[in-house]
């Protein structure tokens, strides 16, 4: 029985990551308002954008100011964008975090604003759906990405290795382009937030698989 249920969970992931009706030549002209592009995912994106013929609107920010953005900055830039992208059917593409689905270690207050972030435009595409608005919301749970900064800030804390930035950015690019509801980057994270479901609260021991911590000797 065991087996049967492995072998139907791993053929519904087979046939959910093979089904690709990803068109390049759709993103041909396409106007795309990118934030955050000067560094990570957003840099990255806006490479691939450009190479596929897009226009592009591009802001960024020093690294110092990057970390002061924070939830509401998300919040009242969809609202303004929002009575444009209702006129055109267009879409909003959220780089969000596993760590936005997933909570772990050390990683409270970012974890806070991702779960934030989450729930914000999950709610929101309800209310568009109930309203019959076609703004697509597409959300991307990403892991680490391979930038020097986003590497330091965890040396010696995690075992999680980086995920290759310019391969992340393909893979929203492809989730934005087909307006689906999501995008898992590696796409082991789909099934890392399912577990989640079963498990939503794991040992400890199971967490510290992925820390570089060990528990204290006993007395």
């Amino acid at each position: 029985m065991k087996v049967l249920l492995l072998a139907g969970l791993g053929a519904l992931f087979f046939a959910y990551y093979w089904d690709d009706n990803f068109d390049s030549a759709s993103l041909q002209g396409a106007r795309v308002l990118l934030t955050g592009a000067s560094v990570g995912v957003g840099e990255e994106l806006a490479y691939h954008y450009a190479r596929l013929g897009s226009h592009l609107v591009l802001t960024a920010h020093t690294e110092a100011l990057l970390q002061k953005v924070n939830f509401l900055s998300y919040v009242q830039l969809t609202s303004l964008a929002l009575p444009s992208l209702t006129d055109s059917k267009g879409s909003l593409v959220v780089v969000s975090s596993l760590l936005g689905r997933v909570p772990t270690s050390f990683s409270s207050p970012y974890s806070a604003a991702k779960f934030a972030l989450n729930s914000f435009f999950g709610s929101l595409r309800r209310e568009l759906d109930v309203q019959d608005v076609h703004v697509a919301i597409t959300m991307c749970v990403l892991g680490l990405r391979d930038r020097a900064s986003a590497a330091e800030g965890v040396r010696g804390v995690t075992r999680a290795k980086a995920a290759p930035g310019p391969k992340a950015a393909l893979a929203v690019i492809r989730g934005s382009a087909t307006r689906a509801s999501g995008v898992f980057y590696p796409w082991r994270f789909h099934l890392l937030c399912l577990l989640r479901g079963w498990m939503p609260q794991p040992r400890a021991w199971f967490i510290r698989q992925e820390l570089n911590i060990t528990t204290p000797a006993a007395a």
